[in-house]
């Protein structure tokens, strides 16, 4: 007899998530599973899963227990494991919510790449504290066919290229990942943000996930694309004293960034649950043979 798995479906700024409760780690998700979950015409579709543990159940989240209960253990579309996910944390924060096991204000959420605070305002979005960014020396470059752009490396607990271009069709069709050079500045792969200025503190961007594709939205990418920004047009917070905001659209919408004086960037954005269901444990079964 076939068991069922609880899961929801939940977006942020349209990068979608398939979210699996599973507080004591109790369900197999190996990468294959996950492939076949996100897979938008034989599974339930989505950019990644957000697998909901407890932090004190999961080996990678122990340590982090006792400062945040719960761990966000992300995983790509593809399967691949991924330090942090900055749409996937406050699409997280809001299945909490929804599932009375947080309520409105503030709560700290484990990931890969560190703990991670979030607060869930009344109006329905969501701000995460998304750590500081590392700004790695030496110089990246990106490709699109023919043509290549210099790109800033940030780091924001995941891999970064910024390039700024002069339309976001220059990004071509992002179906793989665009080439980039030197090899040696993201060994583990990196997502690639294209930008375009849209005024006064305003970018869109287009961006290929590493381990995804194109997405709608990413929310450690929109944060990489305000710090290259703001260093491009010569504002740097820990030496003015001022935070820096930038206005980020995405295809999937708008998200906000700050960054303040000591570092730290904060995202606001919406975070919605469209859907819940249960999964068929023998089709998920059969569908990783």
């Amino acid at each position: 007899m076939s068991t069922r798995i609880a899961f929801l479906k939940g977006h942020g700024t349209e990068n979608d998530f398939v979210i699996v409760p599973d507080p004591e780690n109790v369900i197999d998700l190996p990468a294959a599973a996950v492939a076949a979950l996100c897979d938008r015409r034989a599974g339930i579709g989505g950019d990644g899963l957000l697998h909901v543990v407890r932090s004190a159940a999961h080996p990678e989240a122990k340590d982090m227990a006792a400062e945040a209960e719960w761990f966000m253990d992300y995983r790509n579309g593809d399967g691949s494991v991924a330090e942090m996910c900055g749409n996937g944390v406050r699409v997280f924060a809001r299945y909490l919510q929804r599932a009375g096991l947080v309520t409105e204000g503030d709560l700290a959420i484990a990931t890969r790449g560190g703990v991670k605070r979030a607060h869930l305002a009344k109006d329905g979005d969501v701000t995460v504290g998304m750590g500081r960014a590392q700004l790695p020396q030496g110089d990246v470059t990106v490709s699109v066919g023919a043509r290549s752009w210099p790109a800033r490396n940030v780091n924001m607990g995941n891999p970064h290229a910024v390039a700024f271009v002069d339309d976001l069709a220059d990004a071509g069709d992002l179906y793989s990942p665009p080439p980039f050079s030197p090899a040696s500045a993201y060994p583990d792969g990196v997502n690639v943000e294209f930008v375009v200025d849209r005024g006064p503190g305003h970018v869109a961007l287009r961006v290929h996930e590493r381990g995804s594709g194109e997405t709608r939205s990413c929310g450690t990418g929109a944060c990489a694309v305000a710090v290259a920004a703001a260093r491009r047009d010569g504002a740097d917070p820990a030496v003015t004293g001022t935070p820096v905001t930038y206005t980020v659209d995405v295809p999937g919408g708008r998200l906000v960034i700050t960054e303040r004086p000591d570092g730290e960037i904060e995202m606001t954005g919406p975070a919605v649950i469209v859907a819940e269901g249960v999964i068929e444990s023998e089709w998920l079964e059969t569908s990783v043979r």
